[in-house]
């Protein structure tokens, strides 16, 4: 039986998210990122190319490591000026009927009590359309923003966010129960307050006593993005990501990578394809093989390097401006993203060490994944290989330029993908977590969070 391919678009409210300097290019919009419009247009193309969603990154301070300065990141553009995503989500749900919205939002910096409220109220405006993408933070520029002097140490981030997430499923899952809004004309009841319960969380980081302020929305829980591939991330995402994304720039890489997320799931007691697994991937290609190919070599002619190794530095907590570009990194440790640092330790494709040089030219164009060039039958010959030998499950799609990468996969890829029986030809009813998972709208019981469930008996 072949294997259903599923894809989900990464964008950014910001210029050319990760593909620097292709904001010059003449038919890029990103540009246009202030724009409702555009947002709304991206969510309706996506829909109407059958996306399980749209994952909207985020960031809260600046990419500064890169010469010790933003000041390269202000130049190119690199993810600032940034607008907040949360406010894009009621509007591109508005003009669509099934697309999810993946949302970045972090742990560190932001109380969970009012972000339980403000993703309630997404959920009940979507209809069930809606996902958390957890985040621990890696910007210390993000840290010092807040108030702090530095953000803290990579494992430490995440056991804030077992606590931030402990919290939130009380407020989510056992605040109300499913009959407390009754809703009575005749006795003037809206809720019986009887079944409205304060959760009385008094943690390490969180002190939050009383009730969660809205009522119950169709998941109650957000469906959970994670994308940590460190072993703490690992460990986090097996108790409770439903969605995970992942970047490797080597199919051996993401096998493994793969390979241990699943291994993870299945020693927390959950099925070893409870998460969907999308892993990053750029798509270049046009009706002929010579035509995509054309198409790169235009976008290489746009693409920045140098704010390539702005994101890079960022991600890695490593100022890539002290290498020479024919210098491998090296055995180096970071507080920032450490998958990343790992990705570029371990050998590439051909066997080689990663140059600084090698991974600027791999990051100007959608960032820390590969890219495939090449005819519609080409690129779904790579997307199949690559789903059949890494047992990923899909795509977590970055652009060269936008809404054009999109529209070329919409256009030419996906059709492909359908008449190979690989892409399925219309979304199914329900909410995110129904569309992605087929088990209801609610987390399943033997997900952590089902744990907090409000029970009479307990």
């Amino acid at each position: 039986m072949t294997r259903q391919i599923r894809f989900n678009a990464f964008d950014m409210n910001c210029v050319a998210h990760q593909s620097s300097g292709m904001w010059r290019h003449p038919q890029d919009q990103s540009w246009r990122y202030k724009d409702l419009s555009y947002w709304t247009d991206l969510a309706k193309l996506l829909e109407r190319g059958t996306f399980d969603g749209i994952f909207i990154a985020d960031v809260l301070g600046t990419y500064d490591v890169y010469g010790g300065s933003n000041e390269a990141a202000i130049r190119h553009g690199a993810q600032v000026p940034v607008n907040d995503p949360i406010l894009l989500v009621s509007a591109m749900a508005a003009a669509t009927e099934h697309l999810g919205f993946g949302i970045t939002a972090g742990t560190a910096y932001e109380h969970p009590y009012p972000f339980a409220r403000r993703m309630s109220t997404l959920d009940h405006l979507t209809k069930g359309r809606v996902g958390w993408n957890v985040v621990t933070g890696y910007l210390p520029s993000a840290a010092r923003n807040m108030g702090h002097e530095d953000q803290l140490e990579h494992d430490d981030r995440y056991d804030v966010a077992d606590e931030y997430l402990e919290v939130l499923y009380k407020l989510w899952e056992g605040s109300w129960e499913d009959d407390a809004v009754i809703r009575d004309r005749e006795s003037g009841v809206f809720t019986d307050p009887a079944k409205v319960h304060e959760i009385g969380h008094r943690g390490k980081n969180f002190t939050v006593p009383g009730i969660h302020l809205s009522e119950p929305s169709l998941q109650r829980t957000p469906v959970i993005y994670q994308a940590g591939a460190s072993p703490r991330g690992i460990r986090f995402a097996a108790g409770n990501a439903e969605a995970i994304f992942v970047a490797s720039s080597t199919k051996a890489g993401l096998k493994a990578t793969v390979s241990r997320i699943r291994d993870a799931l299945e020693a927390a007691g959950r099925d070893r394809y409870s998460a969907k697994i999308y892993t990053l991937l750029t798509i270049i290609t046009d009706e002929t093989s010579e035509k995509a190919h054309a198409k790169h070599r235009d976008y290489l002619s746009y693409a920045s390097e140098e704010g390539a190794l702005v994101f890079m530095s960022g991600w890695m907590g490593i100022d890539l401006s002290q290498y020479d570009l024919d210098e491998p990194i090296g055995n180096v440790k970071s507080n920032a993203i450490q998958s990343t640092v790992a990705n570029f330790q371990e050998a590439n494709e051909d066997g080689s060490e990663w140059k600084v040089r090698d991974i600027a030219k791999l990051g100007a164009i959608g960032g820390l994944g590969p890219f495939v060039v090449g005819s519609p039958s080409e690129v779904a010959d790579h997307l199949q290989e690559w789903v059949e030998d890494t047992d990923v499950d899909g795509f977590n799609l970055a652009y060269a330029i936008t809404p054009g990468t999109f529209e070329d996969v919409v256009e030419f890829i996906v059709p492909e993908l359908r008449r190979r029986g690989a892409y399925p030809d219309e979304y199914v009813e329900g909410s995110l977590r129904q569309k992605l998972h087929g088990r209801g709208d609610r987390l399943p019981e033997e997900h952590l969070g089902a744990g907090f469930r409000y029970r009479a008996d307990a």
